[in-house]
């Protein structure tokens, strides 16, 4: 298990109600699961985080499955969801 944090932006931000948290997940997709598993998240943390981009210490994630991204000890994961513009 690496330890690290989550880092939230604009609607993800609101989601989560914090701006950053802890993580203690081997993968993404854990760290983001236990994420929702926290008291006091509403349906709507997931649905803003399964539309996010992310980035693990500023590497872009893409299109590869959570599952498949190990997270290192003391990590930055960048919550990032859709931006409204033009």
């Amino acid at each position: 298990m690496a330890k690290g944090t989550l880092r939230y932006w604009a609607a993800a931000k609101a989601a989560a109600g914090v701006h950053e948290e802890p993580y203690d997940a081997v993968t993404l997709a854990d760290a983001l699961a236990a994420a929702a598993r926290l008291d006091g998240r509403t349906p709507d943390f997931g649905r803003v985080v399964e539309r996010s981009s992310f980035l693990v210490d500023g590497t872009p994630v893409g299109t590869r499955p959570h599952a498949a991204i190990a997270l290192p000890e003391g990590g930055v994961v960048e919550v990032l969801p859709p931006f409204a513009g033009g």
